[in-house]
């Protein structure tokens, strides 16, 4: 079973609370249980963390490598200013997710520009709550996609 892990960045425990005309009502809880009822239909297991802090984030993605098969990642207000999170991204050398609650390029100039996503496959940014759900879809399916040959000839029916 492939393993994933998610990370919110800071700030992102206030959801439903804070800027609701930006974020919306739904919380990080509803965000969490959503996901992991997805991952189930997918058949993937998710490891789920939040943290306001860059240093924790950049740990965690760091020593992610052996242990998970990609990241979903909101780096949150660290997008747009942490190089060290997007080194920590492309040292981890796992395929990697960026979502984003907002759609950031019709936001503030400062938040049209993202660090952390150039480390990343991808990024799912504006669809609320569902940029999480079209994230995670995304990249099992881009992880399915770079399975070793051998495993994939093996499954494969002889005639």
């Amino acid at each position: 079973m492939k393993k994933f892990l998610v990370i919110h960045g800071p700030n992102l425990q206030l959801l439903g609370e804070r800027e609701v005309s930006v974020y919306g009502r739904v919380t990080l809880k509803q965000i969490n249980e959503g996901l992991e009822r997805e991952a189930k239909l997918l058949g993937v297991s998710l490891t789920i963390e939040q943290s306001n802090h860059e240093g924790v984030i950049v740990d965690r993605i760091g020593n992610a490598r052996g242990h998970f098969d990609g990241i979903l990642l909101n780096p949150a207000a660290y997008t747009h200013t942490s190089v060290a999170i997007r080194d920590a991204l492309a040292a981890a050398n796992l395929p990697a997710v960026e979502v984003h609650l907002s759609h950031i390029y019709k936001r503030e100039d400062f938040r049209q520009h993202s660090m952390t996503a150039p480390a990343c496959v991808a990024q799912v940014t504006g669809f609320g709550k569902d940029s999480y759900f079209l994230g995670l879809m995304g990249l099992v399916a881009y992880c399915s996609q770079k399975q070793p040959k051998k495993k994939r000839a093996a499954t494969r029916k002889r005639k």
